[in-house]
Order: structure tokens, then sequence, then C-alpha cells
């Protein structure tokens, strides 16, 4: 399989923090989005922004964006599947997701997941975590699913499509449907995947960095 391209997801609505564009929020002195794209360009073949509205907000990080092509806010698998769309285009086989407000994921997450889609027929894998016994979101594995950091195969967008049309939501019902995997990454220290959905989460990120 060819190397896989990347999809950054930033098309939510962002409610806990107010409103507006979660990926613009500063951090460190840089964008939160320029974190997110510092750690994913150099793992993957392209790289694109899958965010609504107008895309001029965007125009200084040089990326193409990737609006919804399903309407009504249908999460993040909305995203993915214009995601999916763009990778189509652009001749890949597979894409990579990313969520625009997880600045700490790892830098080592395309290859595990790759790793872990071997003899697949349709590459289509998850990041996972490690749960304990309070977590209620677990896979049947016992571990916690990041449904926004995955691997997907383009081969399976308009089964996709269909799905979200017919009211599917949630992502790990679509990803169960077809085989799909789990890497683990270790959560030991720091949660990799830990997403600022507040204020409080912000300044919490600021302290890690």
């Amino acid at each position: 399989m060819r190397q896989p391209v990347g999809i950054i997801l930033a098309g939510g609505q962002a409610t806990r923090m107010g409103g507006g564009d979660k990926a613009l929020l500063d951090l460190g002195g840089a964008p939160l989005l320029s974190h997110v794209i510092d750690r994913l360009a150099p793992q993957v073949a392209g790289l694109a922004l899958n965010a609504n509205g107008d895309p001029a907000r965007f125009a200084d990080f040089g990326l193409p964006i990737v609006p919804d092509s399903l309407q009504g806010f249908l999460g993040p698998l909305a995203g993915v599947l214009a995601g999916l769309d763009w990778a189509a285009e652009q001749g890949a086989d597979a894409l990579i997701s990313v969520a625009a407000d997880t600045p700490f994921f790892p830098c080592d997450l395309v290859p595990q997941l790759l790793l872990a889609s071997e003899g697949q027929a349709h590459p289509l894998v998850l990041a996972a975590t490690k749960g304990d016994a309070q977590t209620k979101s677990k896979s049947r594995s016992g571990l916690i699913r990041h449904p926004t950091f995955g691997l997907w195969p383009v081969a399976l967008r308009d089964d996709l499509r269909d799905a979200l049309r017919d009211g599917l939501k949630k992502v790990v019902l679509w990803t169960d449907r077809h085989g799909g995997r789990e890497a683990l990454f270790p959560s030991d220290r720091l949660d990799p995947f830990f997403n600022v959905n507040t204020p409080e989460d912000l300044a919490h990120a600021q302290a890690l960095l």
C-alpha cells in the first residue's frame, strides 16, 4: 500500500469552547492547528483540512480545505468521508484522520496504524489506549478507541456515504461492521489523545506544553 494522505478534522461547532474555531486558539504562541500540522505532515504523503464555512480563515496554513459533503453536522464521520473523497482525487489508497484539537498525539501514529492493518483487505484501524474500571466507552477488547484518529480505506468511501445517509453517526458501529482493528498506544504518563474542549482544557494543554 502506498503512503496514506492525511486529513485534519476541524469541522465541529466547538460548543463547549463557546463556538468559533478551536483550531485557531493560541497554544504556546502558535495556533493549535499548527501543532497538529507539525505532527502529522511528516507522516503522510499529503495533507488537507476538513472545515466548514469560509475557507479564507485558514489561508495562512496553505492546506487544501475540504468541507463536509453531507449537510447537517453529522459528526466526525462526515469529515472522514470528505477526506476519503479528497484522497481518492489524489490517487491514494488510504487516509489518516486526526483531530484539530489534539496537539499531543503520537509522532509515530501513522506507522503504528499501518502496522496494525497488516493483512487486512481494506486497512481500517482506530487508535486506542488502555481503559480502567470506570471507563464506559471501552471496546470488546477492553481498550478505549479514539475514533477521530484512524486509518481509513478509500475503497469503502461509498459504503460510508450510504451509512451516513441512512443515519449512522457512531464511528465504531461502522468500523466494527467492516472488521476494524485497534492500534494500542501507551498512555501511562500522558494521554496522547487529550483534546481541547473547554477553556480549562486549553490551560491544561499550555501547562503540558
